[in-house]
């Protein structure tokens, strides 16, 4: 099976994924004045902006709308974003009108029933470990890290890993 998911993970051009319980912990929380609020993990952010510059392009879907969520992928480049939309897989084709993307090249992290929707059709779904089980059962890899706590992070290292690109990707970094 472990060879299985570094073939997949080898072929992903695109990321794409959900916010609540992939990027969060799946936890809502307002504020006295009914603002919704959202904590997101750096070791995610930074995985996403390194996968990024080794070539696989991130996008995200979600269900819900949040003006938190337009600034987290502004800040970290994703210009592929549609919020509000619980039919995953149309907001999916909507994103990549313009382009003719295999669903085999991408992988898709969720957590949650919606999220079925195109897990069951890209060629790498994923899921975190407190995923919904119908989720879990159509993921072909789950996450060590819960959504919030830097699964997003263990999916790129792992994609730039499968891709021979993490080396490069980590070695500013090692620099002295």
């Amino acid at each position: 099976m472990e060879e299985k998911i570094q073939r997949k993970l080898a072929q992903v051009r695109y990321l794409v994924l959900d916010v609540d319980g992939v990027l969060t912990d799946g936890k809502l929380y307002f504020d006295n004045h009914g603002n919704e609020l959202k904590t997101f993990h750096t070791l995610d952010g930074h995985g996403i902006k390194m996968l990024q510059k080794s070539g696989v392009g991130v996008a995200i879907i979600t269900g819900r709308r949040s003006s938190v969520v337009e600034k987290r992928a502004h800040d970290l480049g994703i210009t592929r974003l549609i919020q509000g939309r619980e039919d995953k897989y149309s907001a999916f084709q909507e994103l990549f009108a313009e382009e003719n993307v295999d669903l085999a090249s991408v992988a898709y992290v969720g957590d949650d029933y919606p999220d079925l929707q195109l897990m069951t059709r890209v060629g790498c779904p994923i899921a975190v470990p407190n995923a919904a089980p119908p989720v879990l059962e159509h993921a072909l890899w789950v996450t060590h890290k819960q959504g919030g706590e830097g699964a997003a992070r263990e999916v790129c290292d792992r994609i730039m890993q499968a891709q021979g690109t993490f080396d490069a990707a980590l070695a500013p970094y090692l620099a002295q």
